[in-house]
C-alpha cells in the first residue's frame, strides 16, 4: 500500500541529518559477528547505512584491502578507475578507499574535474583501457548505493570485463573483508589521505564517455530532428554529463534540475514515503511527469545513472518493462543494421514476457538469465548479446559496429535511445508500446513483498522444482517450474512458475526480511491478482 504522501514534495522531517550520518561513518565500529553489520555483496555491491552500522569506515577499509588482495591474486596489475556518486557517504568512503588503494601500490585514476562519476562512465573507461590488451588490465570501483535513500552508502567492484563482479569474486572479497574486520583491521594497509591524494592520477571520464556516444547512438538523427529533450539527473552523478552532452553533441537538451544536495530535499517521496532516487517510480518522478508536455522526451536517472526513466507527453512515465520491449523491437527490428545477425537478446527471468513475444516476432534468439546484470557481461563482451536488460530499468547494448559499449547498466544510453527512436520513427516509445499491445496483448505486471525470516529465505533460495506440488496456477496448467535460468542453467536463488499466459517468480530479498513475488498475466489485472494469491500459497507450502 502506498504512503499517503507518495509523490508529494519532501518536507524537513523527511531529510537525513548529514553531519550525523558522516560522523557515524567515522566513529561507529561494526560488530563483525553481527550478520547485519558484516560486509555483504548483493547484486550491486555492498550497501548499508552508517546509522545502522552497516556502512562505516571499517567496512570500506576492509573491503578495499580485500579488493587489493583479490586483484593481485588474479594478476590485475593495471590502473583502477575510481568513481563515486552524490550520496553523502560516497565522499568519505571514496577517501577511505583511496588511502588503502594507494598504500597497496595500486595506480588509481580519479575524475580530472573532481566531479561525480556515473557507473556507466566507469565501465566505459575500463572497456576502453583494456581493449586489445591481455596484460596490465584495468578494473574499477564505484562508490554508490544506486537509487537507495540518502542515508545509504554503497561500494561495488567491477573487474577487467567492466561489469559487476560475479558471485565468485564478491564472495571471496566479502569473506576476506569480514575476516579483516574480525582481526581489528590490523592487516589493512593505509596511507594518510593527503599522501594518497598526491599519488593519484587523473582521467577524463566525462570527455571520453560523451565524445564516444555517436559510436553507439544515432546522435546526428536526434540533432537533425530537433528533438526537444528534458533530462533530470535527480541530483545524481549524471548532473555534469547532461549539460556537456547538450553542448558537445549540439542537442536541444535542457537539464531540468541541476541541483545536487545530499539530503535530496527537492525530491518527491517514493511509494513508501521515503526519499529514493528511483527513476522508474511514478512517485519519485512526479515532478518530471508534471512537466512532460514541455519536452518531446523527458528522462530521469538514479544517483549513479545506471538506471533510466522515460517520460513521454502522451503516456507519462513508461513502465521499465514496456520500454525494454520497445527498445529491443527498435534495435533488432532495423535500428542496428550492422549488428551481427546472430546477436541475441538478454533478459532477466523476472522481466516481462512481452519481451519474449517481441523476440519471437522478430525471429531473434532470447536468453533468459537470473536477476543481476552480471549475467549479461560475457555476451556483451564477446558481442553475442546485442542487448541485455533487466526489469529494474537497467540495460546496455552494443555499439553500431557490434562491439562492446559498456558491460554495466547505462541509464544515460537508454535515455538517449528514446530520443533516437522518436527521431527515427516519428513516434514516441509509448506509442510504439501501444502497437506491441495491439499485436501481442496487454500484460498486467506487478511486484509485491511478503514476510520471510532468514531461515525461510534460505529455504526459498534452495528450492527444487520437486518442492512445488501444485499442477495449476490461477486456473491454468503449470507449464514449467524453474529453479535454474533456462538461458544459462544458473541457479535463480528462488522459484519461477509459468503457464501459457502468466507466470510468477519468488526470490528472497538480500537486505530485508521479505521475499519478492514478481508476477505477470496476459489475461488482465484480476487474473494477475489470482496469480499473486496462489503464488503466496505455493511458496508458503514449499517453505513449510
Amino acid at each position: 500500500m502506498n504512503d499517503s504522501r507518495a509523490g508529494q514534495p519532501a518536507e524537513p522531517r523527511d531529510l537525513v541529518d548529514v553531519p550525523a550520518l558522516v560522523t557515524a561513518y567515522f566513529t561507529d565500529v561494526p560488530d563483525p559477528d553481527d550478520p547485519d553489520q558484516q560486509v555483504v555483496f548483493g547484486t550491486s555491491g555492498h550497501r548499508g547505512s552508517s546509522l545502522r552500522t552497516s556502512f562505516n569506515e571499517g567496512h570500506i577499509l576492509a573491503t578495499t584491502q580485500a579488493i587489493c588482495e583479490y586483484r593481485a591474486a588474479q594478476g590485475y596489475d593495471g590502473p583502477l578507475f575510481l568513481g563515486a556518486d552524490t550520496h553523502a557517504l560516497s565522499t568519505p568512503a571514496t577517501q577511505t578507499a583511496l588511502e588503502v588503494l594507494v598504500a597497496n601500490d595500486v595506480t588509481v585514476l580519479v575524475d580530472e574535474r573532481d566531479g561525480y562519476t556515473p557507473t556507466p562512465a566507469v565501465s566505459h573507461a575500463i572497456i576502453r583501457a583494456n581493449r586489445g590488451r591481455t596484460s596490465g588490465l584495468a578494473d574499477g570501483i564505484v562508490v554508490t548505493p544506486s537509487h537507495n535513500p540518502p542515508s545509504d552508502g554503497g561500494f561495488k567492484y567491477n573487474p577487467p570485463h567492466g561489469g559487476p563482479a560475479d558471485s565468485d569474486a564478491t564472495s571471496t572479497i566479502a569473506a576476506r573483508a569480514n575476516e579483516l574486520m574480525r582481526d581489528a583491521l590490523v592487516e589493512v594497509r593505509r596511507l594518510p589521505l593527503r599522501q594518497a591524494r598526491d599519488r593519484v592520477e587523473r582521467y577524463d571520464f566525462l570527455g571520453h564517455y560523451v565524445d564516444d556516444l555517436p559510436a553507439v547512438l544515432d546522435i546526428d538523427r536526434i540533432r537533425e530532428a530537433g528533438i526537444r529533450i528534458g533530462a533530470d539527473p535527480l541530483g545524481g552523478a549524471s548532473v555534469g554529463y547532461w549539460g556537456e552532452i547538450a553542448e558537445r553533441l549540439r542537442l536541444d537538451l535542457t537539464v531540468v534540475n541541476p541541483a545536487v544536495d545530499p539530503t535530496w530535499r527537492f525530491m518527491t517521496l517514493d511509494w513508501d514515503g521515503k526519499i529514493r532516487m528511483d527513476c522508474s517510480s511514478p512517485s519519485a518522478m512526479a515532478s518530471l511527469i508534471e512537466r512532460r508536455h514541455e519536452y518531446q522526451i523527458a528522462t530521469g536517472n538514479d544517483a549513479d545513472a545506471d538506471r533510466h526513466g522515460i517520460v513521454t507527453p502522451d503516456a507519462g512515465l513508461m513502465n521499465p518493462n514496456h520500454y525494454l520491449a520497445v527498445a529491443i523491437g527498435y534495435l533488432f527490428g532495423g535500428g542496428r543494421p550492422d549488428w551481427p545477425g546472430t546477436a541475441r537478446i538478454g533478459k532477466t527471468l523476472v522481466s516481462s514476457s512481452m519481451i519474449d513475444r517481441v523476440a519471437q516476432s522478430l525471429g531473434k534468439p532470447l536468453v533468459e538469465v537470473p536477476v543481476g546484470f552480471k549475467w549479461f557481461v560475457p555476451g556483451l563482451i564477446d558481442g553475442s548479446f546485442g542487448f541485455g536488460g533487466e526489469e529494474s530499468a537497467g540495460a546496455s547494448f552494443l555499439r553500431h559496429d557490434g562491439t562492446t559499449w559498456t558491460t554495466d547498466k547505462d541509464g544515460i544510453l537508454l535515455a538517449l535511445l528514446a530520443s533516437e527512436i522518436l527521431a527515427a520513427t516519428g513516434r514516441t516509445p509509448s506509442e510504439h508500446y501501444a502497437d506491441l499491445v495491439a499485436e501481442h496483448g496487454d500484460p498486467a505486471y506487478a511486484r509485491v513483498d511478503a514476510p520471510a525470516d532468514r531461515e525461510q529465505k534460505a529455504r526459498l533460495a534452495a528450492l527444487s522444482p520437486d518442492d512445488v506440488s501444485a499442477t495449476e496456477l490461477a486456473g491454468e496448467p503449470i507449464t514449467a517450474k524453474l529453479t535454474e535460468a533456462p538461458g544459462n542453467g544458473a541457479k535463480i536463488g528462488g522459484l519461477k512458475v509459468t503457464t501459457e499466459s502468466a507466470w510468477f517468480a519468488a526470490r528472497p530479498s538480500g537486505t530485508e526480511d521479505v521475499y519478492k513475488i514478481y508476477a505477470e498475466s496476459f489475461r488482465g489485472p484480476d487474473h494477475l491478482r489470482a496469480v499473486q494469491d496462489q503464488a503466496r500459497e505455493v511458496v508458503g507450502a514449499a517453505l513449510g
